[in-house]
């Protein structure tokens, strides 16, 4: 199982890079043992093989009557834009950013071949700042690790309108239940030995403290789901993963890709499925006072 931080005590997050950096190189210490990673290194593997959430995901989200009708939604850690991409059919007016100017660039390429009316920019999250009471839901999706949540936390619930949602996201595959993930992790912690994003099994996705002071819990839910792959997309989707093509040199990601690809070429079909699940938490912004500042949760 994947271990959190005790987000009681932030003191632990590292962002340690220059001010020209920042938007390349992430450096957190309770995460890969505080190895820097850069997804802009990963976004063409990362446009072409992550956009992977089967419709259960999606339709769990419209159910919960969120990201639709003409919302407006900030998606946090946005990516390629997978979430606001695939949602852009259901009617909500999507915002979305980034730290990683690849992404976004990828993210923007993708909407416009779609002809989607998406507005992506290259930002922090900590530094994401728009007018009160702008939102009506605001998405974390795979990313509710790498803020800095005392900055994130009150600055998204007071974006947020009064009875606003902010709903956090995850994906994981389950190693310990399905063999090809199981291998794939086995090869990824033999070239990159510090990478924590492994042995997941099914738990609720991780809310920090600090949301609690600001937000109700309404709800949290696990269910279990199988994505269907060839042997390229997973070998794609392992590559674009945060502990390979985000981490490794290009000398060891060399080495990786070709072990890897071998292991698949031995041990897959060419159309297998992977046992995932999908955890999602959702939160509602405490009452506000006249002043459009939210109110301390009850």
């Amino acid at each position: 199982m994947k271990e959190y931080p005790d987000s009681t005590n932030t003191t632990s997050y590292v962002c340690a890079i220059s001010r020209q950096e920042w938007e390349k190189n992430i450096s957190i210490s309770f995460i890969d043992e505080g190895q820097s990673f850069d997804w802009g290194k990963t976004s063409e593997d990362y446009a072409k093989y992550r956009d992977i959430y089967p419709e259960e995901f999606y339709q769990y989200i419209l159910k919960l009557g969120l990201c639709k009708d003409g919302q407006k939604v900030l998606d946090i850690g946005t990516g390629t834009g997978v979430l606001p991409r695939n949602m852009y059919k259901y009617g909500a007016k999507w915002t979305g950013t980034d730290i990683a100017d690849n992404q976004i660039a990828q993210a923007k390429r993708l909407a416009q071949e779609c002809n989607m009316n998406i507005d992506f920019s290259v930002c922090k999250a900590e530094d994401v700042d728009f007018p009160d009471e702008t939102f009506d839901v605001i998405t974390a999706c795979q990313c509710i690790w790498y803020p800095d949540h005392k900055i994130t936390a009150p600055k998204f619930a007071k974006m947020l309108k009064s009875g606003g949602k902010f709903l956090i996201l995850y994906m994981g595959w389950l190693p310990f239940e399905d063999d090809i993930a199981g291998k794939s992790e086995e090869i990824i912690l033999k070239y990159n030995p510090k990478w924590t994003g492994c042995n997941d099994t099914v738990h609720p996705v991780w809310v920090p403290d600090e949301y609690t002071k600001y937000f109700e819990i309404e709800s949290q839910e696990e269910f279990r789901v199988d994505v269907p792959f060839t042997r390229e997309t997973w070998h794609g989707r392992m590559r674009a993963c945060r502990g390979v093509g985000a981490a490794m040199s290009p000398e060891i990601l060399r080495n990786w890709d070709e072990e890897h690809w071998q292991m698949l070429m031995d041990n897959a079909p060419e159309n297998f499925c992977v046992k995932h699940y999908i955890s999602v938490a959702l939160l509602s912004v405490a009452e506000k006072n006249d002043n459009s500042t939210p109110m301390p949760a009850k």
